[in-house]
């Protein structure tokens, strides 16, 4: 684990130090060895058990899968980053990149924690970085209230969870995950005990989000510079999911019954939000909702407790991070050479920018989970577990599915087909950056087509 960590931390000074003509390709590059390091954690996915090991931090084959999508993230929001903040002064640019490092340090030692303490404290941690990159580098006069939603939801969402972990440490004398699951099981009977049960859970269900508590994300989403927009989608929402598998262990038997509202919620919201995005009109806050509906469907897989559910939610979450991160990126470009996210504005692109298309119709159909995408796998693992408990999950399953093919077509359609508008007079080619930054999205997602136990071993 230290030998990721301690070089994400070193690259806070090179960021400070490096020449101003080589701040971009320094940290670039650093990010990129640290990303290519953190893949030799995945040989170890075989075993089920923990492995690199110390006093506070160790991988298992939960952590391992976001643990390297955390890695790989960096270097791409380094790469989106580039043209968006080249006309800021020196020290922003360089503050900018300290926010993002910061952020995968957090990161690293939330889903590298052994113990819960430390998990919560880099949740929370987590906050800081985020909102600096909403507030101060935001698109729009909003942000400042997008950055407050995002903080009130996330912040009364958790303080219930501290005071949970403080409580279940009173009872059981620890909060290692490693001897956790040897502890005589909890006796939870009482009313107190639901409330408790509640306090665990939420904090976790507010950063998926789930439908009812997710108006912070579309505000959030839209009004983030890229990497804001970026990191969130793929990482940040599925610490929620990742809390949620670790907390919902310890919690038998309260589950069974108390999951019940939050599963009908869960469900519900992967309709009524596909529903949301055929409404749509700005291009980021589609994309934002999209990321709703499927952790719509991972809540139901992780509250279910089956080992198809568990792993079908960790697929489906890693693919989601790849995909949705690829959408944003897609998105951005768009931006900046239209400087509209409305659809209707910006639409026709495929006859100006061909190679730009063929970008977008890959990551809208990874969207849809087009076979044979990871996407699809955990779509298909979660959905038969969830017919497998109850049969009428397959009605909102099913019509969810529908709702998402169409709207990643509606997509694609709305921002690449039909005559370019007659406004739209010079736009300036694609780059060479950009096309390297959606192929370092979309090739790995490829490529886990070929070894998936890599993102499903944990429950196996």
């Amino acid at each position: 684990m230290l030998k990721i960590l301690i070089p994400t931390i070193l690259l806070i000074p090179t960021t400070w130090m490096a020449r101003p003509k080589w701040l971009w390709p320094t940290t670039l590059t650093h990010s990129l060895l640290i990303a290519l390091a953190s893949l030799y954690w995945l040989p170890n996915l075989a075993e089920t058990a923990w492995s690199h090991l110390n006093s506070c931090t160790a991988t298992d084959p939960l952590s391992t899968p976001l643990l390297v999508l955390t890695c790989w993230l960096l270097p791409l929001m380094i790469l989106a980053s580039q043209n968006h903040t080249a006309s800021e002064p020196l020290s922003r640019q360089r503050t900018y990149l300290t926010l993002l490092t910061s952020l995968q340090i957090f990161l690293i030692l939330a889903f590298g924690a052994t113990e819960l303490l430390l998990f919560y404290v880099m949740f929370e941690a987590t906050l800081i970085p985020t909102l600096f990159l909403i507030t101060r580098w935001g698109n729009q006069a909003e942000r400042l209230n997008a950055g407050i939603y995002f903080l009130f939801y996330t912040l009364a969402g958790s303080l219930p969870l501290l005071v949970a972990l403080l409580l279940l440490q009173n009872n059981t004398g620890t909060l290692s995950l490693l001897t956790m699951q040897y502890s005589t099981p909890l006796e939870l009977s009482c009313y107190t005990h639901k409330l408790w049960w509640a306090g665990c859970l939420i904090a976790f269900l507010v950063k998926m989000p789930l439908y009812g508590v997710h108006l912070w994300l579309p505000k959030a989403h839209v009004e983030a510079p890229i990497a804001g927009s970026m990191i969130l989608a793929a990482v940040l929402l599925k610490l929620g999911g990742y809390g949620m598998m670790r907390m919902v262990i310890m919690l038998e038997p309260l589950t069974k019954e108390l999951s019940y509202p939050f599963l009908i919620l869960a469900l519900w919201g992967v309709i009524m939000t596909s529903s949301i995005c055929l409404r749509q009109t700005d291009l980021k806050a589609l994309i934002a909702y999209s990321s709703v509906s499927h952790m719509g469907l991972v809540v139901g897989g992780i509250l279910i407790q089956t080992p198809w559910g568990f792993s079908g939610a960790l697929i489906l979450m890693v693919a989601h991070g790849l995909a949705s991160s690829a959408l944003f990126c897609l998105a951005n470009t768009n931006y900046e050479r239209t400087h509209s996210r409305t659809l209707l504005l910006a639409r026709g692109l495929q006859a100006a920018l061909p190679l730009m298309a063929t970008w977008w119709f890959a990551a809208c159909l990874a969207n849809l989970a087009l076979p044979p995408l990871p996407n699809l796998m955990g779509e298909l693992m979660i959905i038969t577990s969830l017919f497998n408990w109850s049969w009428p999950t397959i009605i909102l399953t099913g019509a969810g599915t529908l709702l998402t093919a169409s709207y990643s077509l509606y997509m694609f359609l709305m921002t690449q087909r039909g005559p370019l508008p007659a406004h739209i007079l010079a736009l300036s080619p694609s780059h060479t950056r950009e096309h390297l930054l959606l192929a370092l999205h979309i090739a790995p997602l490829a490529l886990l087509v070929l070894k998936p136990e890599l993102i499903s071993g944990w429950a196996s």
